[in-house]
């Protein structure tokens, strides 16, 4: 929130009750408790490409696609990262990591759909709050490229 506040960003806190079935994914436990649109609401996902942490910013709606992923950033190989290095690279817990604010700046990739939209919703950078914003403005301040990271969940 302190870059948000800092840039002079409009936004809105959305805050929900963070407890879900543990089959259900934070991502769509945000969805539901917020009666919002899947493919408005995004997770931030860590993942290594050719070994260096990378985030991806991608739809509750969606999956990410690794090979886009690493093709985005001109990689060749990305997997998903390990839960303790997202966690301590971004400074934040795993389902509540925020593309915002994070411990060390890394490249981030928001999926091009992003931009289909007036706001979005991503981690405000804990379980439980989620912050809307313009997509621009998502863009700008995580110095992110956009490109098309997210295949429909099937």
């Amino acid at each position: 929130m302190t870059v948000l506040e800092k840039a002079k960003v409009p936004h809105t806190l959305h805050p929900y009750d963070p407890d879900h079935p543990a089959e259900q994914g934070h991502g769509e436990a945000a969805v539901a408790a917020l009666g919002a649109d899947p493919s408005q609401v995004f997770k931030t996902l860590v993942a290594r490409v050719d070994g260096a942490l990378t985030v991806a910013v991608v739809p509750v709606a969606g999956m990410l696609d690794l090979k886009a992923l690493a093709a985005a950033v001109g990689g060749r190989k990305a997997v998903m990262a390990e839960p303790a290095d997202a966690e301590r690279t971004t400074g934040y817990v795993v389902g509540g990591i925020s593309p915002l604010g994070q411990r060390k700046a890394l490249p981030t990739v928001v999926d091009e759909s992003a931009l289909d939209f007036g706001t979005v919703l991503v981690s405000a950078g804990r379980r439980g709050l989620q912050v809307e914003l313009p997509p621009a403005e998502l863009v700008r301040l995580t110095r992110a490229r956009t490109a098309p990271l997210a295949r429909l969940a099937t």
